[in-house]
């Protein structure tokens, strides 16, 4: 699934295109792309025809499109999430790329009218209008290049945490909420309630570069632990988004279709059996909700409460020696 760097590279590369615009003309293809669109506020299309937009944000891998209304009628934003496969491509007008499941045609004041195809494979993403609210803290709602979006975030987004890189990130509440975990760590790296736009790939880079085993509790870190984690977490993002993002295959691409490489950067995820690149232990991999955890069993050792029998005689022995 996307996760923040993907989605950043994503918004990045809408953002010239789309910011400015007006919405001319709407093609659905497939009504099951609009699942999560509120119908209650009206239908899809009516909504976003005519609509221009004024700004692409992003917060976590949610990504949204505040729209230009008038005085008297609420705020609101077309949503966008691209769930496992989703797409969102940059396309001259008339494209129609395979498994597109909307087209929204595009008239720019400066640039050239353009056309942009969700195109979804597993049909898990989703886009719809939902109404802005004010967000909780007061601070602008996510991340939206250089211009500092509103204090508004979509209301079916609002539950969604800051991520690291978000500028108004809160660093204590966020060691405050690890204190009060008593689950491994893996696992509130992907709440999205505590902090958003971490999966699977970059919970096990972040764990792997903080020496930490994906089954530490949460709330047994040294507060230095804590902070060395989440100073990881973000250089593990920051190179992934110089790097567009991960791409094992054709399921995610950028606005024009290429794949990022950062693939060719990943130290445990996906390393299954390969040398760890600091001991040269091989790098395992272990079933974990559903998914699985790539770890080096040298460097990220398991917490003692989790071993079992045998590896804590090992362990013990290793110790003494």
């Amino acid at each position: 699934m996307p996760e923040l760097p993907e989605v950043e590279v994503v918004r990045a590369g809408l953002q010239p295109a789309i910011v400015g615009a007006r919405i001319a003309d709407i093609d659905i293809y497939d009504e099951r792309s609009l699942r999560r669109h509120d119908r209650a506020l009206g239908t899809f299309v009516h909504l976003l025809r005519g609509s221009r937009v004024t700004a692409a944000v992003r917060r976590g891998k949610f990504l949204w499109f505040p729209l230009e209304t008038g005085a008297d009628e609420r705020p609101r934003a077309l949503v966008g999430h691209l769930g496992m496969s989703g797409q969102m491509l940059l396309r001259e007008p008339g494209t129609l790329d395979e498994r597109t499941r909307i087209g929204l045609s595009l008239e720019h004041p400066e640039h050239r009218d353009l056309r942009v195809n969700f195109v979804d494979q597993r049909i898990f993403g989703s886009l719809a209008i939902d109404t802005l609210v004010p967000t909780r803290d007061g601070f602008p709602s996510g991340f939206a290049g250089d211009i500092p979006p509103a204090a508004l975030i979509p209301s079916q987004v609002a539950h969604i945490a800051r991520d690291p890189l978000d500028p108004h990130f809160d660093e204590p509440a966020f060691f405050e909420a690890l204190s009060r975990k008593k689950v491994g760590i893996k696992r509130v790296l992907l709440d999205q309630t505590v902090v958003s736009g971490i999966g699977n790939i970059y919970a096990d880079e972040s764990l792997w570069a903080a020496r930490l085993h994906f089954e530490r509790q949460a709330a047994a870190l040294t507060r230095r632990q804590a902070a060395v984690l989440l100073d990881e977490v973000r250089t593990v993002l920051q190179k992934a988004l110089a790097e567009g993002g991960t791409s094992f295959d054709a399921q995610y691409v950028n606005v024009n279709g290429a794949s990022g490489y950062f693939s060719h950067s990943l130290n445990a995820y996906g390393q299954t059996g390969k040398p760890c690149a600091r001991c040269g232990t091989p790098i395992e991999r272990v079933s974990f909700m559903n998914r699985g955890s790539h770890f080096c069993p040298f460097c990220q050792k398991r917490p003692r409460a989790a071993r079992k029998p045998a590896e804590a005689s090992a362990a013990r022995t290793a110790d003494k020696a």
